[in-house]
């Protein structure tokens, strides 16, 4: 398959070494060091470039300063190394949140407005991660379509993913995007619902994805899940799926550039 490569941060956290945590709930947070040796955020464009990636998705915990100043470079970062970022992976908030649902809207539109200051074209948020319900569906439109309002002001596309209750279902998933009238695209996850029904419910999904996390398995350091990823990857092919895989999985190695170019070579060579 020729589709573009990606590389998500969550693949490289071992990597990056440090997170910033920061929700809805409790604001940012004290960093936390993973790692002993850390790569600078701002050397990681040009660490995917020498190893061959010139796509990339970012976490919001991986990024250190939401300052102007440091999304400059970061965006300087990018253009010098030749990098694309696609997107920010907004990996908190739950807008149908019946305590901090209006809080969680608030603040992923504000990091909407961050992906914008990065150079990302596009933010993946979370749909709910509430059961799903006509009434929770009908909450999460209308506030999704106010982060929509802020995400059309800046040029930034929204997109969700097959994740937590809300979009438990491809009955929901379709019905958010129809709902939502193009303004919330779908990124499409390997590894999000539970085996074997994933081989019978990403078929009803994957035509309409435009971004794909290739979560492959380890069976070891480096062995592949192979009848998973290639059953992963067969579905995209008959869906004619033309976007980017993008790798999440940091491996059982030690190096997580090993792992990721033994995903890579799984998906080059299908």
């Amino acid at each position: 398959m020729d589709n573009l490569i990606a590389v998500s941060s969550w693949s490289l956290h071992r990597t990056i070494g440090i997170s910033y945590p920061d929700s809805p709930v409790t604001g940012p947070q004290e960093a936390k060091q993973h790692s002993k040796e850390a790569l600078d955020l701002l050397e990681l464009p040009a660490a995917l470039r020498e190893h061959g990636y010139d796509a990339m998705q970012l976490c919001h915990f991986h990024l250190p300063s939401r300052d102007s100043g440091f999304a400059q470079e970061f965006r300087a970062a990018l253009r010098d190394s030749h990098v694309k970022l696609l997107t920010v992976l907004i990996d908190e908030g739950d807008v149908i949140h019946p305590e901090h649902g209006e809080a969680s809207m608030e603040w992923i539109a504000s990091w909407v407005v961050t992906a914008y200051q990065l150079g990302a074209g596009r933010a993946r948020v979370i749909a709910g991660k509430q059961p799903y319900s006509s009434e929770n569906m009908d909450l999460a439109v209308g506030r999704l379509r106010t982060i929509a309002e802020v995400a059309g002001e800046v040029g930034v596309q929204l997109e969700t993913e097959n994740w937590f209750p809300l979009l438990s279902t491809p009955g929901a998933v379709h019905e958010i995007l129809d709902r939502m009238e193009g303004d919330l695209e779908l990124c499409a996850d390997f590894g999000n619902w539970p085996r074997p029904e994933i081989y019978d419910t990403l078929p009803k999904i994957m035509p309409r994805a435009k971004t794909c996390h290739a979560k492959f398995e380890f069976l070891s350091a480096t062995d592949l899940d192979e009848t998973h990823g290639n059953a992963c990857l067969q579905i995209a092919l008959d869906a004619k799926y033309q976007g980017p895989f993008v790798l999440v999985n940091g491996g059982q190695s030690e190096s997580d550039w090993e792992a990721m170019d033994i995903q890579r070579q799984a998906i080059k060579l299908f």
